[in-house]
């Protein structure tokens, strides 16, 4: 007896901006991956003139509080950090949630309230794609078994790469048409999530998969250098010292080619189509993808 092919899963896509439209147009192309795997139930913008025709007009949602009439099963958002605080939980009573920009978690109240309506009866979960975040589930598993001592995740770019605010802005001002490379920030990762929303998901990751480092104990290290075409990213990991011989370390370098001032390098959304993939139906709680 031939088994049926497993119902496509329905999800709806919150935000259209690049990774967005990238998203949309897998899922609109019937010979994708994607496709195969999901129906897409509707698409919603902030800025509703920005989703272009190839969005056919019923899948168009405008108000976002009415997400439940279009009866997804995972709600992905490639929007913004906002967009977790204002609707994570509430999406979370409904269906899976997949959280495109995890640096709205280094709200602790929003982290807290989040993982509380990830552990529903129902069996939704919280999914947080790994992107750059290179051995997401290794650093996770050592978190859990106590063995997680250090992390720290440096990330260099290009200045014009760098979406920054506050103090951070203040220094790549200073630094950015000079040589060389320079620090533009420091010190724990949540701090540092507010000041570049945009950029350090990948920190937020590691943050998240360190469940006994967390925001605080995550290491972060942001480098401007002018001369860079890629965007690099440094994980650092550190174990248990073992007396006289030292401690346990894993360290991984990533280098993705970007074009100078893109924030996302092209292999990110390759990825982050590949963790969407991945995401859904996996019980409540946080899963990485």
């Amino acid at each position: 007896v031939m088994s049926s092919p497993s119902p496509r899963r329905r999800v709806g896509i919150v935000g259209y901006g690049s990774l967005g439209q990238f998203l949309v147009s897998r899922l609109l192309d019937q010979t994708t991956p994607l496709a195969a795997r999901f129906e897409l139930v509707f698409v919603w913008n902030r800025t509703r003139a920005n989703i272009d025709s190839t969005v056919p007009v019923e899948l168009v949602c405008e108000d976002l509080t009415r997400f439940a009439d279009f009866a997804p099963e995972l709600i992905v958002e490639v929007a913004h950090p906002a967009i977790t605080k204002k609707f994570g939980p509430l999406f979370l009573q409904s269906c899976d949630y997949f959280c495109g920009s995890p640096t709205a978690l280094a709200d602790a109240a929003l982290e807290s309230a989040l993982r509380t309506a990830a552990s529903n009866s129902a069996g939704h979960g919280c999914y947080i794609p790994s992107g750059a975040f290179w051995g997401a589930s290794d650093v996770a598993k050592m978190a859990q078994a106590g063995t997680l001592k250090g992390l720290r995740v440096t990330m260099k770019k290009h200045p014009s790469s760098f979406k920054v605010l506050g103090s951070v802005k203040k220094t790549l001002e200073q630094v950015k048409d000079r040589d060389g490379a320079h620090v533009l920030y420091e010190g724990p990762v949540r701090p540092l999530c507010s000041l570049a929303p945009n950029n350090v998901n990948t920190m937020a990751c590691g943050a998240l998969t360190a469940l006994n480092l967390g925001f605080d104990g995550t290491q972060a290290l942001l480098v401007s250098d002018r001369s860079l075409t890629a965007h690099v990213i440094e994980i650092e990991v550190e174990g248990p010292v073992k007396g006289e011989l030292g401690s346990f370390k894993v360290t991984t370098t990533r280098y993705n080619p970007a074009l100078i001032g893109a924030v996302t390098g092209t292999q990110t959304y390759l990825s982050f189509a590949s963790s969407m993939f991945l995401a859904g139906g996996q019980g409540c709680g946080f899963h990485f993808c």
